[in-house]
């Protein structure tokens, strides 16, 4: 496991994070429980990155906030599932937070939960209702628990189980998300389809049922994703230089997706950040 903290007049929190167990290594990115406090309400901005996302609450329940939707009521559940997106979300805790987060592939997920991933798109949806009744049960059972070693021991084998019920994905569609991946979204997707001796149409449907979203979507969610993680790397203001390393055809091209994505530019989410992972829009 590693732990990492920060504490300042702003924020005090805590990540312990933990690789998944081996077997399923491929098809969960990783396990992190959080703590964070702050004096006051707090609006953290979520990017969408290709991943599925459960959050498990331990503490007060994390409040979801759709942006392109301000009328919409919050949704507030004890545990839910956050699908793929092609823009960000917003999540508001009232001081503090603690609780669970599993990252899984698209395809993890798919085996996980059993459901055809595009009526997961776009959602936060209550994690119960994804999962039924052993999903309320590894909740309880979880909330139960008195250390991140055991929370993570029982995940490694309540997904391992799942995993092991007998759900499938077409081998076409794992080996495309394979190459996306490996490429970071840099293949073209007609070549993928002319690979499989697929038409692009046959593909997106399958990407859509499978994965959460046609592949070409993947593909730019795959390429800012490590933009993102390149803004750590390379000094502000080399966007060109990032946007060149990630496939995208002009600096105009990056700034229109960390727009749709990010909602804002990338001066912008840098300037939101904490040091950390977070990333605060304020209260």
């Amino acid at each position: 496991m590693t732990v990492t903290a920060h504490e300042s007049e702003r924020v005090r929190w805590q990540n312990v994070r933990r690789h998944p167990d081996p077997h399923i290594r491929a098809l969960v990115h990783d396990y992190q429980g959080y703590e964070q406090v702050t004096p006051c309400p707090t609006l953290e901005r979520h990017m969408p990155q290709g991943a599925i996302t459960v959050i498990i609450n331990f503490g007060p329940n994390l409040r979801t906030l759709d942006p392109r939707d301000p009328e919409a009521p919050a949704f507030a559940p004890d545990a839910f599932v956050a699908g793929m997106s092609d823009s960000f979300a917003i999540s508001e805790s009232l001081g503090i937070s603690r609780g669970l987060q599993l990252d899984f592939t698209p395809i993890g997920a798919r085996l996980f939960f059993g459901v055809p991933m595009d009526t997961l798109f776009g959602r936060v949806a209550d994690l119960a209702d994804v999962l039924g009744a052993p999903g309320s049960r590894l909740v309880d059972q979880l909330r139960t628990m008195r250390s991140w070693e055991e929370r993570f021991a029982l995940v490694d084998e309540t997904i391992a189980a799942r995993f092991g019920e007998g759900r499938t994905v077409s081998p076409g569609v794992a080996w495309a998300w394979q190459r996306l991946n490996e490429t970071h979204g840099r293949i073209d997707v007609r070549s993928l389809a002319a690979e499989l001796n697929w038409s692009r149409k046959h593909l997106a449907a399958q990407f859509r049922e499978q994965i959460g979203a046609p592949p070409k979507l993947v593909a730019r969610l795959l390429r800012f994703r490590r933009a993102v993680r390149l803004l750590d790397r390379v000094p502000a203001g080399r966007w060109a230089e990032i946007a060149y390393c990630c496939g995208y055809y002009d600096q105009a091209h990056f700034i229109r997706d960390f727009r749709q994505f990010a909602g804002g530019t990338p001066t912008d989410y840098l300037a939101r950040r904490l040091p950390g992972q977070f990333s605060i829009d304020g209260s």
